[in-house]
């Protein structure tokens, strides 16, 4: 929608057009072939760059701060028994050391144990936006600049084409607005495109002071009478986009039924988030965290086919490890309330959902020469080491307690996501022989 439009038309969907800007007509061109394996997936970009090492390696400071000091600090997602020392990612007691109390597990069981975990994968790319592209398009694009469109057709887009998936059920929930992240909803590939994009959310940029303050009351402005807060919403929208170099997002049309419903969302949410009853995992002190706060009332709202969740408080390692081991530390306590949430509180997905949790890169074996509050060592991400990955899936259909891979044997790639999520849903053979897919792409079901 252009601003003139949108300004014109002001309200909560106009809000929808700010941070939910697309909702598409569906129109299925051939039929699905496939089988379900599960209704909905929940695909959880553990983005940032991620280190084997303190991740599914757990040797916590042993590989990186030469500290004889190991230990699992993903106590949702992985087995292992946590450092005993020098803990330092969890959060303050009084009168304790900093981050020395670890965030307790909400699961049960690990994902681990309920699930199939590739240690060892590998990626073809050490950028972050590269990266997404690769686990959202299947295929590398490792030449595409920032501020640009997906070559290749994004998972979004094959739902919407191949199973006719209404768009209302397709959502993309990104934890900012900067680095290109809302131009990952769709690409620009003929056969696909804009009108098979998926919903984008920005909650962290939605629901801050500056969006409540222009969006809440979901009011259509007079375009003579009323001219003051016309350019106070073109200020916001102009700041808004801004990291985005000013591109104005694509046009989308919606069907009424959709933009009600997300017109009344909005309006839900940002009324739950005046009485506090945002639903918010036990530890929400970083934006990751509301993220995916926020995901977990699209998806109660929603009930998505695939839901698309970015984090990347870690790529704070660049200048301190203290604070990526903290933001690892609660990225994996984010992924362990979503899938609690989903069981406990969705009757609709719990027993019918996949969740999968991928980073898009790792990081470097040797550190930069920059040190944080603890003396300890950053990490950047540009060699080999950045190209280890590792993946994580449970959910009906996923062997349970499963380990596939070891360093010296890895198996799987970055790319493999896609099409895992096109065999759970059903159009696996319509996006294999569509063409698109990297060489060497498998269904990770295939590699099992």
């Amino acid at each position: 929608m252009k601003r003139r439009t949108f300004l014109k038309k002001l309200g909560v969907a106009t809000a929808g057009a700010v941070v939910v800007p697309y909702i598409l007509p569906s129109g299925r061109l051939f039929a699905a072939t496939g089988m379900q394996l599960a209704q909905h997936v929940v695909y959880v970009m553990f983005a940032g760059g991620v280190r084997q090492q303190e991740s599914v390696l757990q040797r916590y400071l042993s590989d990186s701060q030469q500290f004889p000091v190991a230990g699992n600090i993903m106590l949702n997602m992985l087995n292992g028994a946590q450092p005993i020392t020098k803990r330092v990612y969890g959060t303050d007691p009084v009168g304790e050391p900093r981050g020395s109390a670890p965030i307790p597990a909400i699961l049960q069981n690990t994902l681990q144990s309920q699930g199939t975990l590739f240690p060892e994968m590998r990626t073809t790319t050490a950028g972050h936006f590269s990266g997404l592209n690769t686990l959202l398009t299947g295929n590398t694009g490792v030449t595409q600049g920032l501020r640009q469109k997906p070559v290749f057709p994004t998972i979004f887009e094959y739902l919407r084409r191949h199973l006719n998936t209404p768009a209302s059920k397709v959502w993309f929930i990104g934890n900012r607005i900067g680095n290109s992240i809302p131009l990952l909803n769709h690409s620009e590939h003929p056969n696909y495109g804009m009108q098979y994009g998926a919903n984008f959310l920005a909650p962290n940029v939605t629901f801050s002071q500056a969006g409540y303050t222009h969006l809440s009351n979901a009011k259509i402005y007079h375009p003579e009478e009323e001219l003051a807060p016309m350019l106070q919403m073109k200020y916001f929208l102009n700041n808004t986009y801004n990291s985005n170099g000013g591109i104005a997002l694509p046009e989308i049309g919606n069907t009424e039924e959709e933009k009600l419903a997300i017109r009344e969302f909005i309006r839900q949410m940002y009324q739950k988030q005046l009485l506090g009853q945002v639903s918010m995992p036990p530890v929400a002190d970083n934006g990751d965290l509301r993220n995916v706060g926020y995901a977990c009332e699209v998806m109660k709202t929603f009930k998505p086919a695939l839901t698309v969740v970015n984090m990347d408080a870690v790529d704070g390692c660049h200048s301190n490890f203290t604070g990526y081991l903290r933001a690892l530390h609660r990225a994996d306590h984010a992924v362990g309330y979503l899938w609690n949430y989903i069981q406990t509180q969705i009757p609709e997905m719990a027993g019918n959902t996949i969740l999968m949790v991928s980073p898009e890169h790792g990081r470097n074996l040797n550190p930069n020469p920059i040190q944080d509050e603890n003396d300890w060592y950053a990490y950047d991400h540009s060699d080999q080491n950045s190209l280890r990955t590792f993946s994580l899936m449970a959910g009906p259909n996923v062997p349970s307690n499963l380990s596939v891979g070891t360093p010296t044997n890895p198996v799987g790639l970055a790319m493999d996501h896609v099409l895992t999520i096109a065999e759970i849903l059903g159009c696996k053979n319509e996006v294999a022989s569509s063409g698109l897919l990297a060489g060497g792409v498998q269904s990770l079901f295939d590699r099992i």
